[in-house]
């Protein structure tokens, strides 16, 4: 049986004049721009999907902060558990065992800086009041002829600036405690997140794996174990980092102190630089100016300078050394990648956005190569065949 052809009705006919004249207008015009017109409609829906994700980390940080820090205590406590479970502990033992741990450490570490800090505190007080004096004499005494009235007069008009305004200072105090509360919930949060990554962390990750499409789960499984190894990784590289930081500087306040006659709260000083080293920026920043700090107090300007140069010198390996080649080694990406993903990440989310930056990076790296390589087919097929 024949069909005739179909009927040319004037809307198809103006359908085929408006393709052709389409095709005659693409025709025109150079390959290489025929070829960008391609990719920029294709890019401009995932740099979409890309900007709404990121617009809902930022949105939902005070969730996803404690969750991906869950996920990074997870990477460094999951081989742990694994070891005991090998050695025939019971899970739920190992489990317990590993995360009370960890918080014995941590506490511990942040008790005994409390302590040393305390029991240091009176001495502080008082060098401080005598480095005071000090710096009093020598303004009297210095080219800018300043006098008693003078400093007296500049303290008053400092004192009249927090009066005028203890408003601002009130609401940031209460900011703080808004802010303390938001961290002790996010703690929270972050210990629940781990117990329960560490107890059923294989049925988690299925569960995700099961919402995708039956024949993207190979691609995603696959690619979800890949980068669960990169962040495994990363987070042993940063402990790494972390511990040369604090080496470095607490050796360089201890041959301070064999030079000046005694360098005090060289172990505080320590821990607090190796805890202060996870948060980027801030935490070597500040854990850095109590070392110079303590030095300009207890010993003189000439053993703080010192020390400054010490914690910019370790500063400085730390930034141009072990980070963009020790972490990019491990974590397979490369050293200016790592630079500008932690500069990218402090621009857009802060701090946490530089403490996420490069293991997000290497992980969504790592996984993105996995399903470019089509090795995930392979898989899919031996499961079926084992299934069958």
């Amino acid at each position: 049986m024949k069909f005739g052809s179909p009927k040319r009705t004037p809307a198809v006919i103006a359908s085929a004049e408006a393709n052709t004249a389409r095709q005659q207008a693409d025709a025109t015009l150079p390959v290489g721009i025929r070829i960008a017109g391609a990719w920029s409609w294709r890019i401009l829906p995932i740099a979409a999907v890309i900007a709404l994700f990121i617009y809902l980390v930022i949105t939902l940080r005070e969730i996803v902060v404690p969750f991906m820090v869950a996920i990074l205590l997870a990477a460094l406590l999951v081989p742990l558990v694994k070891f005991l479970v090998r050695h025939r502990w019971p899970k739920w033992l190992a489990v317990a065992l590993v995360e009370i741990g960890l918080l014995a450490v941590v506490f511990g570490l942040i008790f005994l800086v409390v302590v040393q800090v305390r029991s240091g505190f009176p001495d502080l007080q008082k060098q401080s009041i005598e480095a005071y004096d000090n710096f009093t004499r020598y303004l009297l005494a210095s080219p800018l002829h300043l006098t008693s009235a003078d400093i007296t007069a500049y303290l008053g008009q400092a004192w009249a600036a927090i009066q005028k305004n203890s408003q601002a200072l009130v609401s940031g105090a209460v900011t703080f405690g808004t802010t303390a509360g938001h961290v002790l919930a996010g703690t929270l949060l972050t210990l629940f997140a781990t117990l329960f990554l560490l107890i059923d962390g294989g049925g988690i990750w299925a569960w995700v794996v099961r919402l995708f499409p039956r024949k993207a789960r190979g691609a995603i499984d696959g690619s979800g174990h890949a980068g669960w190894v990169t962040l495994t990784n990363f987070v042993r590289v940063q402990i790494f980092v972390a511990f040369v930081d604090a080496v470095g500087i607490g050796l360089g306040a201890w041959i301070i102190g064999l030079f000046f006659g005694g360098f005090p709260l060289v172990i505080p000083i320590t821990v607090a630089v190796f805890l202060g080293s996870f948060i980027p920026v801030v935490g070597a920043l500040f854990s850095g100016a109590l070392a110079v700090f303590i030095a300009l107090i207890y010993l003189n300007p000439i053993a703080a300078l010192i020390m400054l140069a010490v914690v910019i010198g370790v500063q400085q390996i730390e930034g141009h050394v072990l980070q963009p080649f020790v972490m990019g080694t491990a974590v397979r990406v490369h050293p200016l990648a790592v630079v500008f993903a932690v500069a990218a990440g402090g621009f857009l989310a802060g701090i946490p956005g530089a403490l996420f930056a490069v293991p997000v990076v290497a992980t969504v790296n790592v996984m993105v190569k996995f399903v470019a390589s089509g090795r995930w087919h392979s898989t899919v097929e031996t499961r079926a065949e084992t299934n069958a």
